[in-house]
């Protein structure tokens, strides 16, 4: 059976892709230049399509950022006509303005048509029973996948985010094949299939697509094993469309970035700089088929990496290893540099630790604190000599994980807030001093 939904795309030569992308990189800079922020920043610089004759001279475009899109907020990056719009995204905008993408047609055919491959790559068929629990609307990642599943043909269930019980019904009910959930929901809506006395296993359900929040491969062994199911990273972002952008292949080794719609670059955080293939830094794209707002240099703030080699699969677009975190998710405390993931992998290794876990940090007698607090399991607060045993443990793990030691606290399961959108891991108080 072939397993590539566009295989001459999928497995073009290294040389023929670069190609492509220099031609459809220049195509994107003359459409870009119509737009009045990229007008002004391409006057700035003396750029224009011919100042690129190679993939290298994109080092010639200063960066794209969040703060850029919000300060021209809501239309200034967009290129195209405004007659050729036909739908606007936006990211919820908790702290100011949102960003804001607006699609044409053109985009949006191009965006299901890169989840269609998405899902397809592992092993998705029009056969298939897709149900998707993202939130529609604004959110990106209700209407991408719902969008990429019926161009690949297979019968969705818009179920939209939350109501577990209902989830769990439709899964049975509708003979669900294929599920889409961001990681902490997946381990919610496993400990409701046990509070409702029902084996995952007895379903249908065989393939689960993870994303839009960092998860480290502990996390997704463990959702595999609850639901018993294969699941599958996927990346994305309101600003490269939504979902889609990279997807791991059945070889769950690392993303395949579409790289005929995106040009991928890592940088030095700090300097801006390229880092060697291979190193972690901050992932930097630019959209190559996108008509109405493209972007070029986009900082995602995404921190990955660029995995050496050749895929098993026989697909030649580069991997990027699963996002280690946010450049701006990292937080300092006590002089070290300290990302949320690196608590979760400790957390679980720990089969007495349910999936739910808050960081706070605060500052006490001048002094600035870490507290850990995370969810038991089926275990109970009352086994005290068994709760000191496994408290010293996981601090003792914590503390070689990130060199220095938090207050841990071990809390009854439901007692942290639950969220079903991005899981809020950090609550940084020091700034209420």
């Amino acid at each position: 059976m072939n397993q590539y939904w566009e295989e001459d795309i999928e497995t073009m030569s290294r040389e023929k892709l670069n190609e492509l992308q220099l031609q459809r990189l220049r195509k994107t800079i003359n459409i870009a230049s119509n737009a009045p922020y990229y007008k002004n920043v391409f006057t700035q610089h003396g750029i224009n399509a011919d100042s690129i004759q190679s993939l290298e001279d994109i080092k010639k475009i200063p960066f794209t950022t969040k703060a850029d899109m919000r300060k021209n907020y809501p239309f200034g990056l967009v290129a195209g006509d405004m007659s050729n719009a036909v739908r606007v995204h936006s990211s919820s905008g908790t702290t100011g303005n949102p960003t804001v993408i607006v699609h044409s047609q053109h985009d949006l055919d191009s965006w299901a048509n890169l989840v269609a491959r998405c899902l397809y790559m592992v092993g998705l068929r029009k056969t298939d029973v897709f149900q998707n629990s993202s939130g529609y609307g604004m959110f990106t990642g209700g209407l991408g996948f719902q969008y990429g599943a019926e161009k690949l043909g297979a019968l969705t269930v818009p179920a939209a985010a939350g109501n577990s019980k209902r989830q769990i019904k439709f899964i049975k009910d509708f003979g669900t094949t294929a599920l889409h959930a961001i990681p902490s929901y997946a381990i919610r809506l496993a400990e409701v299939f046990q509070e409702e006395g029902i084996d995952p296993k007895s379903t249908k359900l065989k393939t689960l697509v993870i994303g839009a929040e960092p998860h480290t491969n502990e996390q997704r062994r463990k959702i595999e094993k609850l639901l018993g199911v294969k699941a599958y990273n996927c990346f994305g972002m309101t600003e490269m469309n939504g979902p889609g952008v990279a997807f791991e292949c059945k070889e769950q080794n690392g993303m395949h970035f579409w790289e005929d719609c995106y040009l991928v670059e890592i940088i030095d955080p700090e300097t801006g700089e390229h880092v060697p293939e291979g190193e972690i830094g901050e992932l930097v794209l630019t959209t190559l088929d996108r008509e109405q707002m493209p972007l070029i240099r986009y900082r995602t703030r995404d921190l990955t990496r660029i995995l050496p080699g050749k895929c098993p699969c026989g697909r030649t677009h580069i991997r990027i290893d699963r996002i280690k975190g946010r450049s701006d998710d990292m937080f300092i405390i006590k002089g070290v540099n300290i990302f949320p993931m690196q608590i979760e992998k400790i957390l679980v290794q720990f089969p007495q630790l349910g999936s739910n876990y808050l960081i706070t940090l605060e500052t006490k007698n001048n002094q600035d604190e870490m507290i850990v607090e995370v969810e038991l399991g089926d275990l109970s607060t009352d086994n005290y000599v068994e709760l000191q045993g496994l408290a010293k443990e996981i601090t003792r793990q914590l503390k070689d994980e990130i060199l220095l030691t938090p207050k841990l606290k071990l809390v009854n399961k439901g007692s942290l807030p639950q969220s079903e959108g991005k899981a809020v891991r950090v609550k940084d108080l020091r700034n209420n001093r």
